[in-house]
């Protein structure tokens, strides 16, 4: 059933989408208050090895919600027990599961100050990539989502940092591997990201903001699929700027090292 009617005017129409995505954020944001709860009785009285062993429990099933609230009671009752410092990394990745970005990364965060010396912290600065990694949209963007090269590209370069500091630091880290092909796959993106940003301001008729964004990209995210598009959208921009010198030596650039992309259309 198609409930938006042609009738319905553009104002209406993006009337009823504000008032739609607000009851959807108010639904969320009701849901996620109800993710933490104190501790239970049953949770007050249990052992440092008990909570433990039931958190584990509850992260083989994916009940995430139940193990966040075992490693929550274990870190209130016994903080600086045997368990304390991996149950820490633990619940970061069960925040992380259940769709609690922010809450794992600052847990993420807290292990890393007070364990700066853990053997694990190759794998601590592998999940914070993770949770970065997962987390390039905002909650509109879940409910409509977008390609990932269109989203906001902040959280994909600490993403991208993430990954890039766990390989320095720790090149021999089972998790090193992953890390690099994540990294590939964000620098590709994140170069996709500023050549549509570069469209956009052409669309606009914002010709040096799209050159300066164009030639950012070049700079920046050689090796990456994005380069040949800047490129051509540096010619495009450079003519319309009057920069015909410019627009000629960038077209040498494509002959030279593209010359299969040489034929293109301006926006």
């Amino acid at each position: 059933m198609n409930i938006f009617k042609p009738s319905i005017n553009h104002n209406q129409s993006k009337s009823i989408w504000v008032v739609a995505v607000m009851i959807i954020l108010s639904v969320m944001l009701s849901s996620c208050s109800q993710k933490k709860k104190d501790i239970s009785a049953e949770d007050s009285k249990a052992t440092a090895q008990q909570l433990f062993k039931d958190a584990r429990i509850s992260m083989d099933e994916k009940n995430y919600e139940e193990a966040i609230k075992k490693y929550e009671a274990l870190e209130a009752k016994y903080p600086l027990g045997r368990y304390a410092q991996q149950a820490l990394l633990e619940q970061a990745y069960a925040y992380y599961k259940y769709d609690e970005p922010d809450t794992a990364l600052d847990t993420i965060d807290r292990y890393m100050r007070v364990y700066p010396r853990s053997p694990r912290m190759d794998y601590a600065l592998y999940l914070r990539g993770l949770v970065n990694y997962s987390r390039g949209g905002s909650i509109i963007d879940k409910v409509f989502p977008r390609n990932f090269s269109d989203l906001d590209g902040v959280r994909q370069k600490e993403a991208f940092q993430d990954f890039s500091t766990l390989i320095t630091r720790h090149k021999n880290s089972p998790y090193a591997a992953d890390a690099k092909k994540r990294m590939h796959y964000l620098k590709n993106t994140l170069g996709e990201s500023e050549v549509n940003v570069a469209k956009y301001y052409m669309k606009r008729g914002a010709y040096l903001a799209a050159f300066n964004r164009a030639d950012y990209t070049i700079k920046h995210h050689q090796g990456t699929p994005a380069v040949i598009e800047a490129l051509q959208i540096k010619v495009c921009a450079s003519r319309k700027l009057g920069k015909k010198g410019l627009a000629e030596d960038t077209m040498r650039i494509i002959k030279l090292n593209f010359p299969q992309k040489t034929k293109f259309s301006c926006l």
